[in-house]
């Protein structure tokens, strides 16, 4: 008898954290102003909060379409399927992103950090203003496969949502402005600065001598693209990776039809690396290693090959294994453990 109490006192104790984990954060009566914090030395804020103010209810209701399935045609793929907090964002495991029906996509799921920061999205720039970004992913056959009338029409059948969006704007209305605008909010708050580099920077801790030396050598051999605090000049460039005839992505050349564009994918931050394995435009790298072995010596020359791994009549970096491994050192202090486990940004 006290087996079967202490089984059946289980069984609730499971479906009530079932019916729990399905329920929202309760919006606040009055909505308040959402505070973006982040170190002096980042970059300015490029995101306008003229036309989309970030506020505490906005920044919640952005988290829960964020993990939302209806978004998706068939209400299985969301935004969380392919950016996955524990890898940074991305899609951990996969080349290339997987989206709805298993169908493949061309590239592989960039981190989501930073994003208030940045000038462009998506590997080739297309995207230039964060409040646009989502159409991409959700209107895309190979990802979401929807549209924004479909996403409204699932939605406004919610009172869930109704309640959410009237605490973010005020009333029920839901509309194909307010859901890209809600996870704008959302991706603009989610700031990733406290790696051990960043704690370094601020005189909290010190690097290792090993650190000291990868950081010396990353400045010479690497921030010449990847620089300033976001480690990124988001520039357009050609690294000297061949054409990948599976994906037919030609970067940068897919947005402009400029030849000179061709191959030119933008340079990716490499703020939390560690996490975001697999490496490229296509997932073709699954360790730093292989990403550092390809810069030291397996880079094609091409008529557009960046500058910069063609210097003195040498393609690439030139990088000993030893000063591969420094290198990784110190991108590994890269690595922001509480962003990837921050439970403001889970599902």
């Amino acid at each position: 008898m006290i087996k079967i109490m202490k089984t059946g006192l289980l069984l609730l104790f499971f479906l009530s954290f079932i019916s729990c984990s399905d329920e929202v954060m309760e919006p606040l009566e009055k909505d308040e102003a959402y505070n973006l914090s982040f170190p002096s030395y980042f970059p300015e804020m490029t995101f306008d909060t003229s036309g989309n103010p970030i506020t505490k209810n906005g920044v919640e209701l952005g988290r829960k379409l964020f993990y939302e399935g209806r978004l998706s045609r068939n209400n299985t793929i969301s935004c969380g399927f392919c950016h996955i907090q524990e890898n940074a964002f991305t899609h951990h495991g996969h080349t290339v992103s997987h989206g709805i029906d298993d169908r493949i996509g061309i590239r592989n799921a960039p981190p989501v950090q930073n994003m208030a920061f940045l000038k462009r999205y998506m590997w080739d720039g297309v995207i230039h203003n964060l409040n646009e970004q989502p159409i991409i992913p959700i209107t895309n056959e190979d990802e979401m496969d929807s549209s924004m009338p479909e996403v409204v029409s699932k939605l406004s059948s919610d009172a869930k949502y109704k309640k959410l969006f009237k605490a973010a704007y005020g009333d029920e209305t839901i509309t194909g402005e307010r859901v890209l605008k809600a996870l704008s909010q959302f991706m603009a708050a989610m700031i990733s600065a406290d790696s051990r580099y960043d704690r370094v920077k601020q005189g909290k801790e010190s690097f290792s001598s090993e650190e000291a030396q990868g950081m010396s050598l990353f400045q010479q051999k690497c921030a010449s693209c990847h620089s300033g605090e976001l480690f990124t000049d988001e520039s357009f460039r050609n690294t000297g990776m061949y054409y990948n005839t599976q994906f037919k992505d030609a970067g940068r050349y897919r947005v402009t039809l400029d030849q000179n564009d061709w191959m030119k994918f933008r340079v990716p931050s490499l703020r939390n690396i560690e996490y975001t394995a697999p490496y490229m435009h296509d997932g073709r790298f699954y360790t730093l290693d292989a990403v550092l072995n390809f810069y030291s010596d397996n880079v094609e020359d091409n008529a557009n090959l960046d500058p910069q791994l063609k210097q003195n009549g040498h393609l690439g970096i030139a990088m000993t294994t030893q000063e591969k491994q420094l290198i990784i050192a110190f991108l590994k202090t890269l690595s922001d453990k509480n962003f990837i486990s921050n439970p403001k940004f889970a599902e």
